[in-house]
């Protein structure tokens, strides 16, 4: 009987130990955040100084475990995964986003920015906001936005005019905008897999890409595409999103501190990317790159056609006009 009396009150005293317990275990939330850039990657950095302060922040109630590299594919099956539950965040430029947010596409409209002040005062201004809330009817919200410099054409043989290009074929994350832009410049775009352009330039499937310089530089292409062209056609940011209904089940203070360390990713990764930058070129002259300075104008003209195309379209004609009358100053 004693025995009996001590078990039951053995029992009253661990049971409520063990729910609070297992309602401490319930309050730790891990989020699964996806990419497919390398850890080296400037982006990558940001997003690992971001996991470390929520965690911090948090008191390790709110965790972010990072699969970098590809390891769930790229942005548009990531995009797609977050879509159908199946991960919480991940990393997306905006040319990836144009399939899922036609609004996106006019990063893609080239020379649209007079300079770099240009182009960040648009995106982290009011236009830049209005294009972003656009994402939230495809079932995911805009964290953070990320500068990525602008993207130039690299081939296997020089580049001084669009004459130039005419018959190559040039790697483009697939889009009716970047194809069309490759076109207008008399060549053919080819929509191959971002880990397989190395292999395709070596093997002579296409004659380049574009892509920023410090892409260029990481990737190796430049092993294999000597000539980095400064055409600087178009500036495409990259976002760092989550799945709304992750966010939706997310209290007010994990959202405050989610955001939080998001906006201060911002900072971080504007400050490495102008290193990066730097850094870049120079490594990619080491080993044998040319940059080859052009006259912009020739390119512009050639690719005036597009912005025909966006005409065409009043939203998109109105968000141009916009970031038009955003000063460069």
């Amino acid at each position: 009987m004693k025995l009996n009396k001590l078990l039951l009150s053995s029992l009253c005293v661990a049971l409520p130990m063990l729910a609070m317990s297992s309602n401490a275990f319930a309050q730790r939330v891990t989020l699964k955040l996806a990419h497919n850039l390398e850890q080296s990657h400037v982006v990558h950095q940001a997003l690992a100084q971001m996991a470390k302060e929520v965690k911090e922040k948090s008191n390790g109630e709110l965790n972010i475990r990072i699969y970098p590299s590809g390891q769930m594919g790229g942005p548009r099956e990531t995009i797609e995964l977050i879509q159908n539950d199946a991960l919480d965040m991940t990393k997306a430029s905006a040319s990836e986003m144009e399939s899922f947010v036609k609004e996106f596409s006019v990063f893609s409209s080239p020379y649209l920015f007079d300079n770099d002040e240009h182009f960040k005062k648009v995106l982290f201004g009011e236009v830049g906001k209005e294009i972003a809330d656009k994402t939230k009817s495809s079932g995911f919200d805009i964290l953070a936005s990320y500068v990525a410099g602008t993207r130039s054409f690299y081939t296997k043989k020089p580049i001084n005019s669009p004459a130039d290009m005419k018959g190559l074929k040039i790697r483009v994350v697939s889009t009716p905008t970047t194809n069309k832009l490759i076109e207008l410049l008399g060549g053919s775009p080819a929509p191959i897999p971002f880990g397989e352009v190395y292999t395709a330039l070596q093997q002579g499937v296409i004659d380049g890409a574009e892509n920023n310089i410090p892409s260029y530089n990481q990737t190796r292409h430049v092993e294999v595409a000597k000539f980095y062209i400064e055409d600087q056609h178009t500036s495409v940011p990259d976002y760092l999103i989550i799945s709304s209904k992750t966010w939706a089940k997310l209290d007010d203070n994990q959202r405050k501190i989610l955001q939080e360390a998001a906006t201060n990713s911002e900072a971080l990764q504007q400050k490495l990317w102008d290193a990066e930058v730097e850094k870049s070129r120079a490594e990619a002259e080491k080993v044998g790159a040319t940059f080859i300075t052009v006259d912009k104008t020739p390119f512009r003209e050639a690719l005036k056609p597009l912005y025909d195309d966006f005409a065409k379209d009043p939203n998109l004609a109105t968000l141009i006009e916009k970031i038009k009358t955003v000063s460069s100053k």
